[in-house]
């Protein structure tokens, strides 16, 4: 007779068996592309209570009972200040997930609310970073891992082109800036947004969107439109056309011809036509990021 599984042990095993193409496979290239979990590793997992956040603990749990690699994760809750709906919502999915998490509470709404301006959600981010940085310190990690994903990487990148007027990626690792010997990685950079949304749906999961106080009580779809949502609906549209247009997107921030752009910016430095012109630029891979 055929062991009963439970719903915790059903969700998991959708990640490798089900979903082993889109998610596993991918999670896996990341990790190993771009040594983002190595030996010898304490990592922090961010998890905000969203779908991306909870599939990358479950990815790194599951990384870390079949793996030869031994490192160590810590699971971190920060609550910015959810209402009480969202805050038990978290909570009952953590336990139905299995998700030993540490949940520190913050005033980050609150602060946003006083002094966020224009620009809330960018100070909003600002402060939860660091509060999560701080926390893995604490702890004794020397990683925190976010849930962005390869979708978030692509809209990130034409929305700083149409928006931004830049061309600006989003990296699969990053050194902290203020916390020495801290790293930041994104193992899901690998993993399309539409693949952990049916994931979601299939295991018939509901998570939390972004809930702060500018978003809770609209239904989802109806936060207003927004530059991401324009490039969503952009990307969509290609895609009905060109089934690779997100392949395509991603490869080319990996095959940048940088003796073809005008001007560029490099470790702070700007490299306008004339300067590249007169004087051949020299790229140094490795060292600390900017």
């Amino acid at each position: 007779m055929p062991k009963q599984l439970t719903e915790q042990q059903k969700i998991e095993r959708s990640i490798i068996t089900k979903f082993r193409k889109g998610i596993w496979s991918r999670f896996l290239e990341a990790v190993k592309a771009y040594n983002l979990i190595e030996p010898g590793d304490r990592i922090a997992v961010c998890v905000s209570g969203g779908k991306d956040s909870m599939l990358l603990a479950k990815c790194v749990q599951e990384l870390k009972r079949h793996s030869d690699i031994p490192f160590d994760a810590e699971y971190i809750v920060m609550d910015p200040g959810y209402n009480s709906q969202n805050e038990q919502l978290i909570k009952s999915n953590l336990q139905l997930l299995g998700i030993p998490a540490h949940i520190y509470k913050s005033d980050i709404f609150d602060v946003n609310d006083l002094i966020g301006g224009e620009h809330p959600c960018y100070l909003c981010a600002r402060m939860r970073r660091g509060f999560l940085y701080d926390r893995a310190k604490q702890l004794g990690c020397n990683k925190i891992a976010l849930g962005h994903h390869k979708s978030d990487v692509i809209e990130t990148t034409l929305m700083s082109m149409l928006f931004g007027g830049q061309i600006q990626g989003m990296m699969p690792k990053l050194r902290s800036t203020n916390f020495k010997g801290m790293q930041l990685i994104r193992p899901l950079y690998c993993v399309l947004d539409d693949d952990i949304t049916a994931w979601q749906n299939y295991n018939g999961l509901t998570f939390i969107a972004c809930a702060c106080k500018l978003t809770e009580g609209l239904a989802v779809g109806q936060q207003g439109q927004s530059a991401r949502q324009d490039v969503k609906k952009l990307i969509k549209d290609f895609r009905s056309r060109n089934p690779d247009v997100d392949a395509s997107i991603f490869k080319a921030l990996h095959n940048v011809q940088l003796d073809t752009l005008p001007a560029f910016k490099y470790r702070g430095e700007m490299y306008d036509f004339n300067k590249k012109f007169a004087r051949p630029v020299r790229i140094e891979c490795g060292g600390e990021e900017p």
